[in-house]
């Protein structure tokens, strides 16, 4: 994650260098629209829309990762409950035997 967040700031930053000493105004035509602008324009406008959608296509993603996330703490959280019983349990069952072991008639044994 760390190194594609790197990366893409290295390519961003490229991609300003680039346009910013490449000033030239340009016609982009689409369909019926046609639209002049700097190339540092049109560079950083197609970039930004690159994000967008590559955030987009991502986010289905990030959102099950994060659905995920929360099912296995909730998971987690209910594990150590029921360990925590348990251990108690335990503990409980362990004193109540010392105690009867205890309490026991000496000549109940044989």
């Amino acid at each position: 994650m760390r190194t594609s967040l790197i990366l893409a700031l290295i390519i961003s930053l490229l991609a300003i260098i680039f346009a910013f000493q490449n000033p030239v105004v340009l016609v982009i035509r689409f369909g019926i629209w046609a639209v002049q602008a700097s190339l540092a324009f049109i560079l950083l406008f197609t970039l930004a829309i690159g994000f967008i959608v590559g955030l987009l296509v991502s986010m289905p993603a990030i959102v099950k990762r994060s659905w995920k996330s929360s099912q296995r703490k909730r998971t987690i959280q209910e594990l150590e409950q029921e360990l925590h019983e348990q251990t108690q349990l335990a503990a409980d069952q362990k004193r109540r035997i010392e105690y009867l072991e205890q309490n026991l008639p000496q000549g109940a044994e044989g």
